[in-house]
């Protein structure tokens, strides 16, 4: 790897965690083409995607610092300092609650399944081209039948939950966490930046620890000739994941996600193509 591969897989990192196309799908896809994947030592990539993932948890976090820092103030006071019933707390405090029911389904599916995560399943292009396409028809069905009315402060506990099981979907490459919670979101009859927003925020926790924890398995596998190549990539997803996070809330407002449904059928039957003329391997 070099300098411009560092920048680039960086960029591919930051844009695509994000908006509701795969991350796993683009990185996978882009080191197969660009040979990047060792079949010697392929925990060395598998190390670098794990340190990469957190310049994009690191924009999540630089965003929504404001929304972070009102929601665990809130939740701490109205939950320890004064003990509030839920109906009389407030929305940041709420959304505390709803953060949390949300991110117990990934923690129970990604603990009881953590070697199949982490093993070659992840690197199949088969399975991340077939999630592409099913996953988008998943979000054509959720935009055409969802009434788009709820607001933030109208999310439920069910819902939650509901966008807490979707988003262990997401543990199948190519599903796209963004892409699966904000299906979940749009089933539930959230706005589209509605359900894009709480996507984000219910990412923070399951990212943070699933990348710190990744983090230190994967520090074993650091040589000092891939220090430089992953800090120049970390700092590049950080900024284009803060851009790409910008980008979509402002998007959905107005927009539909048709344009990102049909990108992954694009791009999924594009992997397939390739994989069919043995352009590269599965």
């Amino acid at each position: 790897m070099n300098f411009l591969d560092a920048i680039f897989l960086g960029l591919i990192q930051g844009l695509t965690e994000f908006l509701p196309i795969s991350s796993t799908g683009h990185l996978t896809l882009a080191a197969r083409l660009l040979n990047l994947i060792s079949e010697e030592h392929p925990e060395h990539w598998t190390a670098f995607m794990a340190v990469i993932q957190l310049g994009t948890m690191l924009a999540v976090l630089i965003y929504f610092y404001k929304d972070l820092y009102d929601i665990t103030k809130d939740f701490i006071n109205e939950n320890i300092v004064t003990r509030k019933s839920f109906a009389e707390q407030n929305l940041n405090s709420k959304l505390g609650w709803l953060i949390f029911f949300g991110t117990i389904p990934i923690v129970i599916i990604g603990l009881l399944f953590k070697e199949q995560i982490e093993g070659a399943f992840t690197k199949n292009l088969y399975v991340i081209a077939s999630s592409l396409i099913i996953l988008a028809v998943l979000l054509f069905i959720a935009e055409k039948t969802s009434r788009f009315k709820k607001d933030i402060n109208e999310v439920t506990i069910f819902d939650s939950i509901m966008i807490g099981i979707a988003q262990t979907i997401s543990l199948i490459p190519g599903s796209s966490r963004s892409g699966t919670t904000i299906t979940a979101g749009l089933f539930l009859g959230l706005k589209r930046d509605v359900a894009a927003r709480f996507s984000f925020l219910l990412s923070v926790p399951a990212v943070l620890a699933s990348g710190l924890l990744q983090l230190y398995e994967a520090m074993k596998f650091i040589n000092a000739d891939m220090i430089l190549n992953i800090t120049i990539a970390t700092i590049v997803s950080a900024v284009s994941g803060y851009l790409a996070i910008d980008f979509l809330l402002k998007f959905l407002k107005k927009n539909s996600t048709m344009v990102f449904i049909i990108y992954r059928i694009i791009l999924g039957g594009v992997i397939l193509l390739l994989i069919s003329q043995n352009f590269i391997k599965p």
